[in-house]
């Protein structure tokens, strides 16, 4: 086989690899939901309390991104994903292991802490085993592993949970998070760190108005999706009229546009990256000003929330865009991204339940999250505005530079 040939089958596994760590965080973020009256009748709380385990999670997520980012700034590419995983995988045995609420609350909370430097180490990494053309493609592959999750590893996790215990799915969350220290190590690249990389120049991608910009369109433009996803079985049964039994189905029909959306939106994406990210939005937007008005009906909301799905690939366009604009500080602002969407997923639920709670129905998430989407793109097109006012000046000072 040619170099190229080993090269392509090389990087095959990585990103496969690096999609296993993803599928074993979207199925311990997710599956936790589902595991939620497991746990709260093992440990003796009730089910208010028992969120605040899930709540621990994401405060790990939002403290850890950028605090691991910062202090590993130095770390090989590849160490620092073994470790990550090392780190993710100790935590989610202790969650099963945990004898009280209180530990719980402490493992979920470290379990959260390696999720968004994760992602942005495994993008970055991703984006180094393929050509130049295919590094969002290559992103959307790693993010096909989190989207995969909510089709098979939370339903797997919710299955074993209720035939021999909750503590076992996070066992098996443990297993892939182990899997994945494996495979990685083994056929991952070295990369050792940038000789000039320190923790200080990671912090100065916050400086930086396109890096801000771009988490903004994140933390807002994504808020939508999550707003519908929280009250969707809400809607299903005092709405739609599916019965409870049937609900998983459509459920799982958003993990399937997620999926398909993360295959081939970033490989339109690899052609122009703001452009696409502008059209997900729109798409985004529209898709959920359509949901009030066709969640009446099973069919028309099942294809509704298909084309809802299909938006969740703005996170790998986000994510790439991400490692364009921060300059040397890529690995700061590539675990911000994560940072950013769980700002959105605790954005999105709060604005649709004030809709709710004021009165106007259980479809209402869908024209909150439009709203937010369209706000998103407010952002993306001020975004856009400065990029093309930039090349301008470049462009400018070239052609006034004496030949």
């Amino acid at each position: 086989m040619s170099d190229a040939g080993n090269k392509t089958l090389t990087g095959g596994w990585v990103l496969f690899a690096l999609a296993l760590g993803a599928f074993a965080i979207g199925t311990t973020e997710f599956a936790t939901m589902s595991l939620l009256p497991m746990f709260a009748r093992d440990l003796g709380i009730d089910a208010p309390t028992a969120g605040h385990v899930i709540s621990a999670y994401a405060l790990g997520v939002v403290v850890g991104a950028p605090v691991v980012a910062v202090v590993a700034a130095r770390v090989a590419r590849r160490t620092l994903l073994t470790i990550l995983m090392g780190m993710f995988a100790l935590a989610n045995g202790m969650s099963g292991l945990a004898p009280t609420y209180h530990w719980m609350l402490v493992f979920r909370f470290l379990s959260g802490l390696p999720h968004g430097a994760y992602f942005g180490a495994a993008a970055l990494m991703a984006t180094s085993v393929v050509p130049e053309n295919r590094r969002t493609a290559a992103v959307g592959r790693v993010f096909l592993g989190l989207t995969c999750a909510t089709i098979l590893g939370v339903p797997v996790a919710d299955w074993l949970g209720q035939a021999v215990g909750w503590r076992w799915s996070f066992g098996l969350v443990a297993l892939f998070g182990v899997l994945t220290m494996a495979i990685v190590r083994l056929l991952a690249p070295a990369q050792p760190a940038h000789a000039k990389s320190s923790p200080l120049r990671e912090i100065e991608a916050l400086g930086r108005a396109q890096v801000w910009l771009t988490l903004g369109i994140g933390a807002i433009g994504f808020g939508g999706m999550f707003a519908v996803y929280t009250y969707l079985a809400n809607v299903l049964g005092a709405v739609t009229g599916v019965s409870a039994q049937s609900a998983p189905v459509v459920l799982s029909v958003l993990g399937l546009g997620f999926t398909i959306g993360n295959i081939v939106v970033p490989m339109l994406a690899d052609r122009a990256l703001m452009r696409t990210t502008g059209a997900v939005l729109v798409w985004t937007a529209a898709s959920l000003a359509l949901f009030p008005l066709m969640a009446a009906h099973v069919w028309t909301i099942t294809l509704d929330v298909f084309l809802i799905g299909i938006g969740g690939s703005l996170g790998a366009l986000l994510q790439t865009r991400l490692m364009d604009v921060a300059g040397d500080a890529q690995g700061l602002a590539a675990a911000l991204n994560h940072s950013a969407f769980n700002t959105a997923n605790a954005l999105g639920p709060f604005l649709g339940g004030l809709a709710i709670a004021a009165g106007y129905g259980w479809t209402a998430p869908g024209w909150v999250g439009s709203l937010l989407a369209i706000g998103g793109l407010v952002l993306w097109l001020v975004s856009a505005a400065l990029e093309r006012s930039r090349n301008r000046e470049v462009v400018a000072i070239r052609e006034n530079i004496p030949g």
